[in-house]
């Protein structure tokens, strides 16, 4: 069994149950020989079908290190940060749909996984984190390298578990797979004191009774047929659909019911390619710094149908003025969500593609009884903002080189089914801006948390889990100073990701908001010009191909040098303007009513 195959049932149904005798990490013990709880969890890592690990030793879990030396069908790679661990399966999950694992030690080795769990636990992204600690008897002691690591986590985790009882090991992996990979899926700590560890362990161990979790099936038949008759009887409907989408896999049944509709489509941040950005119903992107037909659309509907998408502040502006004539159908598999930051008239709670299936029937009905929704004059209107108020950019004033010219051209060139992960900024937007996506699973970024340092160990996650496609890490050159070390990882493992690094030698989205609303009062978010340290010559001595590209002229030339190489990472430092600046924009705090097309230009919606 492939963790493609992990489902909520299988695991219920006792499939991954580990039989007695099964010898997990010691290949060489027979039969009903007694098993560690080390040993023990190898075992059931073996059986739910976990490839790759993402991980760093250190004393507590040195009894699982050495039950994995012994391990078949498991690859651990050896990250030199656990933050990148925990990027690192991240992006597996987010590129395959299987739920990442990484690992960790005590103390600071697991205190250093918070930041990717909390990032897990925004974005939806399941992934399990095994960390170990100190013996038992030693909690509660500040022992050294000793951290109360659940009650950390707790907040920024789907669940996490303190396990001290061998016997319990078996079980509790099984159940944080259960819990990482069903419902809404999330991250899931699992953390076990070292005694436990060395124990013998009963490796027959069923996953635990988790009273209280359970997995919402199917809205109610009267809210898809109350929701159905909203979007009949409305004359401005939206789709706003969400990251859940893709990681439900509902990129199908989206697809199938806007063309059932016609009702125009607007994508998220973390919901980019689950609807092709080519289709003629699709308007782009809401939000900060979303596109105007986009932003516009929520702002005048009288409906909004959202599809696992959660109301993010960044996407409404100031809540009191967004879409202020509009009633919402919530679809959603969190009953938190709903409800949550507008009143729903209508909540479908339950697997969002189950939920567009059910709604593509009911409306299938409705209209062959004779139903007929009247948006002809919307799809006019919504086509018309497209169209007077498309994605650009300018030249730079200061005559370097544009930033969105060297990410269309990245998009442009490579390959069809190449995935992007970017890391947080200027360069994030823009990489969701001017590379068009056609498909899910093709954009990593991070949303909800929007944690610096995400690109380069996503990316390389990402490449483990989909070896076959190309893997384009869109960095910063404040972002790629924070994570860069992985490219180590990635040289010594054969993980042959591409970086580009757009580097305006400034914290860019930072310097942004200084120069629109400080005054141009940069505190603290120029970096040095003369570039310490220079990148290409560190990407030379982290064992990667450096390049450097300075003049639009070359661009081409060089990205084409970079997908040419295989067999090693490859770097390329974009020198480009620190002027440019991403637009369209929402300020933060003001309504969506007031977006800029750009920094001058104020759109015109016309009258309700």
């Amino acid at each position: 069994m492939t963790t493609t195959q992990l489902s909520s049932e299988t695991i219920a149904d006792g499939a991954f149950d580990t039989a007695p005798g099964t010898s997990g990490g010691a290949e060489g013990a027979t039969a009903g020989a007694t098993m560690t709880g080390a040993q023990s969890l190898v075992a059931t890592l073996q059986r739910i079908g976990v490839e790759h690990i993402f991980g760093l030793p250190g004393g507590a879990v040195l009894p699982l290190y050495d039950a994995l030396y012994d391990a078949h069908g498991i690859r651990h790679i050896l990250v030199r940060h656990e933050q990148g661990a925990g990027h690192a399966a991240q992006g597996y999950a987010a590129a395959t749909g299987r739920v990442g694992v990484c690992l960790a030690t005590s103390g600071p080795g697991a205190t250093n996984l918070v930041t990717p769990l909390a990032d897990a636990n925004m974005d939806s992204v399941p992934m399990v984190a095994i960390t170990g600690n100190v013996a038992s008897a030693a909690m509660g002691t500040d022992a050294f390298q000793e951290a109360d690591i659940r009650s950390i986590s707790m907040p920024v985790t789907k669940h996490s578990f303190l396990v001290t009882n061998p016997h319990d090991i078996a079980g509790t992996i099984a159940s944080a797979f259960h819990l990482a990979a069903s419902g809404r899926p999330g991250p899931v700590l699992v953390d076990i004191s070292k005694d436990a560890l060395v124990a013998a362990a009963d490796p027959q161990s069923p996953q635990l009774p988790l009273p209280g979790y359970k997995v919402p099936a199917s809205p109610m038949p009267q809210d898809v047929r109350d929701a159905v008759e909203l979007m009949l009887g409305a004359r401005k409907p939206v789709l706003y659909v969400g990251g859940g989408t893709v990681r439900s896999g509902a990129h199908r049944e989206v697809l199938a019911l806007a063309e059932l509709t016609g009702i125009p489509v607007v994508t998220t941040l973390m919901a980019r390619g689950v609807f092709p950005d080519s289709h003629p119903q699709h308007l782009g992107m809401p939000g900060m710094h979303g596109g105007v037909a986009a932003v516009a659309a929520l702002q005048k509907s009288d409906l909004i149908v959202s599809l696992a998408a959660r109301f993010d502040d960044r996407v409404t502006g100031v809540k009191e003025s967004f879409a202020p004539h509009a009633r919402i159908v919530h679809a959603d598999i969190d009953p938190a969500e709903i409800g949550k930051n507008f009143p729903t008239e209508v909540g479908l709670l339950g697997d969002v593609r189950a939920t567009i299936n059910l709604l593509i029937t009911e409306w299938t009905r409705r209209t062959a009884e004779g139903a007929a929704p009247d948006y002809e004059a919307w799809v006019a209107r919504t086509g018309g903002w497209k169209a007077r108020y498309p994605l650009g950019y300018e030249a730079p004033s200061d005559g370097a080189m544009a930033p969105q010219y060297v990410i269309e051209r990245l998009g442009a060139l490579s390959p069809d089914d190449t995935i992007y992960a970017a890391g947080v900024g200027q360069h994030q937007m823009w990489a969701s801006q001017f590379i068009g996506y056609e498909q899910p699973r093709r954009w990593l970024n991070s949303g909800g948390l929007g944690t610096m340092g995400y690109a380069v160990p996503a990316a390389m996650g990402a490449k483990v889990g989909m070896p076959d496609q190309t893997v384009w890490a869109i960095d910063g050159d404040g972002c790629f100073q924070m994570t860069n070390q992985e490219l180590a990882t990635c040289a010594v493992e054969g993980i042959p990701i591409k970086v580009a690094i757009i580097n305006n030698a400034a914290l860019g989205m930072v310097r942004q908001w200084q120069a629109l609303f400080y005054s141009e009062r940069f505190s603290a978010s120029q970096l040095p010009s003369m570039q310490i340290p220079d990148f290409t010559t560190l990407a030379q001595a982290y064992g990667c191909v450096g390049l450097r590209c300075d003049a639009e002229a070359d661009v081409d030339r060089t990205i084409e040098a970079a997908l040419e190489v295989d067999d090693q990472p490859v770097v390329i430092d974009f020198r480009v303007s620190k002027d440019a600046m991403v637009w369209p924009m929402v300020a933060a705090g003001t309504s969506n009513d007031d977006i800029q097309h750009a920094r001058d230009v104020r759109p015109e919606f016309g009258e309700d």
